[in-house]
Formats: structure tokens, sequence, C-alpha cells
């Protein structure tokens, strides 16, 4: 066994977000070593020249601030494929027209109902600033679609959206946008389970020809995996958008990078609290591949790592 020492971490005056990684690094334990080791994948993932980089995240951390973390990956072309939740639409979207509010995982939710105050999280989302918009804004532009074509893509039907954010006054904001202007496609699998897909639902009742088409969004994707020579991923999460990522990757002898960010636990079995190892005995992710599992919160840790990597860049 190699001895490394265990080092203390030293603070210092404008000390840079990568050298603190270092010093997370050297201080040996616990989960802040493997925060580094997860820069560390990061950027040999990212300066892979042949490697196809997936991003999987869930909605819930769009209603906060890194959702300016996730555009700006996608701004920089960071990644090449994205696999997320319904809730993502809802979420970038309408905080392109409304304001989202700083809230307490205390309140009281049955007064916060009264006023018409969903609560996610510790974050307060008002009605007008959720359904409301949403369904002003998305049923003309599905109207608009359905003239163009009746069948759609979640691929493809999320990228007109984006296209019409450009002269929003906040649609550079927007994950959406990016994923549109930078050609980087963005999947939906369960595209039915939020705000968005109630909207394609209630289009529909008027008109019946109109169709979501997720073999199209299969057939995409099965193209990118088998075409690929490698392939890595960062991981936020769990749940289908996670599974969509590693379940598609197994058909390309597995990830060569993972990054699993996660909050869920490993002993009920669950898909979400899956470590990368169980990956592995799968396929999913390469044998001799790179990877960590990172427990922790990523509206913590995400900006740390992200803002360590783009110095690196």
């Amino acid at each position: 066994m190699k001895k490394q020492p265990v080092r203390d971490i030293l603070l210092k005056k404008n000390m840079t977000t990568n050298q603190l990684m270092k010093e997370l690094y050297d201080s040996g334990g616990f989960s802040s070593k493997k925060v580094a080791d997860g820069v560390d994948i990061l950027e040999r993932m990212v300066q892979e020249k042949d490697c196809v980089k997936f991003l999987s995240f869930p909605a819930c951390i769009i209603s906060t601030g890194t959702r300016g973390v996730i555009k700006e990956l996608v701004k920089r072309k960071l990644v090449d494929v994205i696999i997320t939740t319904t809730g993502t639409l809802d979420h970038d979207l309408a905080r392109v027209w409304k304001d989202y509010y700083h809230g307490s995982f205390m309140a009281d939710d049955t007064k916060l109902h009264q006023q018409g105050i969903n609560r996610l999280g510790n974050i307060f989302i008002p009605l007008e600033c959720y359904g409301t918009i949403l369904e002003k804004k998305l049923q003309p532009i599905l109207g608009e679609l359905y003239t163009m074509q009746q069948k759609w893509s979640t691929k493809d039907l999320i990228w007109e959206f984006g296209k019409r954010l450009e002269k929003e006054k906040n649609g550079k904001d927007s994950i959406l946008y990016w994923a549109w202007k930078n050609k980087i496609p963005l999947f939906v699998p369960g595209i039915m389970d939020g705000a968005f897909g109630s909207q394609l639902w209630m289009y529909y009742q008027e008109h019946r020809n109109f169709t979501i088409d997720l073999f199209k969004d299969e057939q995409d994707l099965s193209d990118i995996v088998f075409e690929a020579k490698k392939t890595g991923a960062l991981i936020i999460g769990g749940g289908i958008s996670k599974h969509h990522v590693i379940w598609w990757n197994q058909f390309c002898n597995g990830l060569s990078h993972a990054v699993y960010l996660t909050t869920a636990v490993e002993y009920d079995g669950s898909l979400s609290g899956a470590q990368t190892r169980e990956a592995i005995s799968w396929g999913k992710i390469a044998e001799k591949a790179d990877n960590v599992t990172i427990e922790g919160d990523a509206t913590v840790l995400l900006p740390l790592m992200i803002s360590a990597l783009f110095e690196r860049l």
C-alpha cells in the first residue's frame, strides 16, 4: 500500500476553488477527497477527445440558483447529451418569465396552500409563477408547432421551445435555450410527469392527432451510443434520468468515466442510492472506469466542483 500522509487543510487568502480541491484531496477524508476525485474525473472526461459526455440531473435543483451552473455547462459545450425530468422544463421555462422566491423548510404548508404558494424544499413558488404562466406561454407555442407537424420527439420539441426563447429578456439564462443554440440533445423520457406534460395533455384534448414520439428519442439515443467510441457521465441525483443514462450505456461497453452526486442511501436497494460499483455489475459502467460516488447536496457541491473544473479548463 502506498503511504500518503493525511494533511491538514490550509486555507489561504485569495485561494482559488481549484486550490481548495487540492487541499480537500490531501486531507484524506471523508467525502472531501471524493469531491476532489470527482473534479479530476470530470476534467479527464471533458478533455478526452472521442468521449461522448452525458449529463443527467433531477428537476428540483433547477428551481434554485444551481440552474446557473447547469446552464454554464451547456453554454460552454462541456456536455454532449442531457437526460432529465419534466420538472426541469417546468422550472427552466417558468423562471424565464417569473421569479421564484426564498422560503423556509419550516413554513406552515397549510397557510402556504391557502395563499396560493407551492413550496419546493425552501423555495416558494406562487401559482402565478408556475402553472398559470406556463399555461399562458406554452399553449400558443404548441399551437404554432402543431401547424409545422403533429408528431414530435421530446428532443425536437424541446429544441423548438429553446429556439423561441432567443428574444425573451431572460431567455439566455435558460438551459433549453443553450441546448437548442449549441444543438445539444435534451431528452425527457418521462415527459408526462410534470406541468409541461400536463400542457401537452391539455393541447391533445382538442388535437387528437398531436403525438409525442418516444421511439424517435430512443432511436436518437441508440444512434449516439452505438456510434460512440467512449462515453462518460456526470449523474446528479437519481430516478429515471440517472437510469436512462446508465441503461443506454451498457450497450457501448459501459461508461468509461462516471461521477455520481447523490443524497440517496444504498441500503434500500433503490436505483437513486445505488453506487457506481453496482452499475459495474450490470455492465453500465466499465470495469476499469474512472468512477466515484459522492454523497452530498448538489446545490452545495456542484458549484464548487464545476468552478474548479472551469479554472482548470
